[in-house]
């Protein structure tokens, strides 16, 4: 499609016949990989692009972006060429985040809107809050622990906190700079959905998810912690891709 396009996503499996494509945002102080398992399973009702942010794996030389304007900017214009179909965006924490504001811009700057946008572990905007400040390394690292998202033989490595920690300074900058819009609203369906026992958004929170939207809403609580997907990416992958459907219909 193009180089942009390449450059911002990683595109695992091409699908030119599937009807829609399912585009993932991951984390903060997450990458492409992280999702691959989970992307893999929208297979074959859809094809699944990964958003890969820089400064992490094969973008490790590129500068951290810690600006939310910047990096939706960039992010909508690259996958321009990726929406000759129908499309769904998905995002997770941070990405949740990311997600959103790159459908703001999709619609308002660029005529175009998602079939849905699902937000995973992430407070609405109304509710937003501006994340940890000022961490030394041991305590960001020890924040990184407490989510649950790596393994503790990875935590243990001191080559991967080398390279971690700097992308995870990085996205938590971003997540303290970032202050949500008040509008405008989308006109696309909205999702949202968490852990029933995540410690870092409540039940309420991710509900209000439905006030960025005219265009219907869906909730889900499953069972687990902030990154509750992992054991159970089959049922958040099949409610997802049912859902989409049901609104599409």
């Amino acid at each position: 499609m193009t180089a942009e396009l390449d450059l911002w996503f990683r595109r695992y499996w091409l699908r030119p016949s599937a009807r829609r494509r399912v585009v993932f945002f991951p984390h903060g102080g997450g990458a492409a990989s992280f999702y691959r398992g989970m992307a893999k399973r929208v297979l074959p009702a859809a094809e699944p692009m990964i958003a890969q942010y820089p400064g992490r794996e094969d973008r490790v030389e590129e500068r951290h972006i810690t600006d939310m304007a910047e990096l939706a900017d960039r992010i909508s214009a690259a996958l321009l060429p990726a929406l000759d179909r129908d499309f769904v965006l998905f995002g997770h924490s941070m990405g949740a985040s990311v997600a959103h504001e790159v459908a703001l811009r999709l619609e308002y700057e660029h005529g175009v809107a998602p079939a849905l946008l699902c937000l995973s572990g992430r407070p609405a905007p109304r509710y937003h809050r501006p994340g940890v400040k000022h961490l030394d390394d041991e305590a960001l690292w020890e924040e990184l622990a407490r989510l649950g998202a790596t393994p503790p033989l990875l935590l243990a490595n001191p080559q991967v906190r080398k390279t971690v920690l700097p992308t995870l300074r990085a996205d938590y900058r971003l997540v303290e700079r970032y202050r949500p819009g008040t509008g405008p609203l989308l006109s696309c369906p909205v999702a949202a959905c968490g852990g029933d026992d995540d410690p870092e958004v409540t039940p309420k929170e991710t509900e209000a998810w439905s006030e960025v939207s005219r265009g219907g809403f869906t909730f889900r609580l499953f069972t687990g912690d902030h990154f509750y997907f992992r054991g159970q990416e089959d049922e958040l992958v099949g409610w997802l891709l049912t859902t989409t459907d049901r609104e599409s219909a």
